[in-house]
């Protein structure tokens, strides 16, 4: 996972950047801010790992952000103005985005990034089962736990959630964002905005559709390349 600090001090440009890192299943959005001091606080302290940094700030400029961070994280410049795009690469960032910006163009530069805050999850961590092998969830009439081993896959349905399972169909008050950060990430994985599967209980998967017991699920445009990427290394 990709910890995320956006900075700007355009409220719309931190709302489409907002969404499109929601959008993307290895980003988890840290903070997004106008506050170039506030965001600057943030990276010496640690734990990010991506800044989407403006260029034009009142407080702080991007290119003297990036001088004072010196290297700390990754960077990725956002800037209606293309003549910045040499000072930024000066300073080694990693990509460069003209607003407006597109989706397909801001996927195409995260793809560049790797975590460098966190280090890399050790073959015994892959392997073993996380502490907690449940979650709870609020049901209509109580609070429901739910064995890990047992979910078959999540499917979002606007206000809620459906968990499946063999023996039943939970349904719960959760938006998909705040289910995919509770699952471990070893053995679930998003893949389309309604749907997030057991890795474990993929029984095949035919061009961009996976089926799971008698249910096929789409994998949607955003999530393909970081899905077949991670079966991939997975072996599946």
């Amino acid at each position: 996972m990709i910890r995320c600090l956006i900075v700007d001090d355009e409220p719309l440009a931190l709302d489409i950047l907002t969404d499109y890192v929601e959008k993307v299943p290895h980003l988890q959005l840290i903070k997004a801010t106008t506050s170039a001091f506030e965001a600057l606080g943030m990276v010496q302290s640690g734990g990010i790992d991506l800044v989407f940094l403006d260029v034009q700030m009142p407080e702080l400029t991007g290119i003297q952000f990036l001088k004072i961070i010196n290297g700390k994280c990754s960077v990725i410049l956002t800037t209606a103005y293309p003549e910045y795009a040499l000072d930024g690469y000066d300073l080694a960032v990693t990509d460069y985005l003209l607003k407006p910006i597109a989706f397909d163009r801001f996927y195409k530069a995260v793809q560049k990034v790797q975590p460098i805050s966190a280090p890399a999850p050790s073959e015994a961590s892959i392997n073993n089962p996380p502490a907690h092998d449940f979650i709870f969830v609020k049901t209509e009439h109580k609070i429901q736990k739910v064995s890990l081993d047992e979910i078959l896959f999540i499917e979002g349905l606007k206000d809620y959630i459906s968990i499946f399972t063999p023996a039943e169909r939970i349904i719960t008050l959760q938006n998909m964002k705040k289910m995919e950060e509770a699952l471990p990430s070893v053995r679930f994985i998003r893949v389309h905005k309604s749907y997030i599967v057991s890795l474990d209980k993929i029984e095949s998967i035919e061009r961009s559709r996976i089926q799971i017991g008698d249910k096929i699920i789409p994998v949607g445009d955003t999530y393909r390349d970081y899905f077949f990427k991670l079966i991939g290394e997975r072996n599946i």
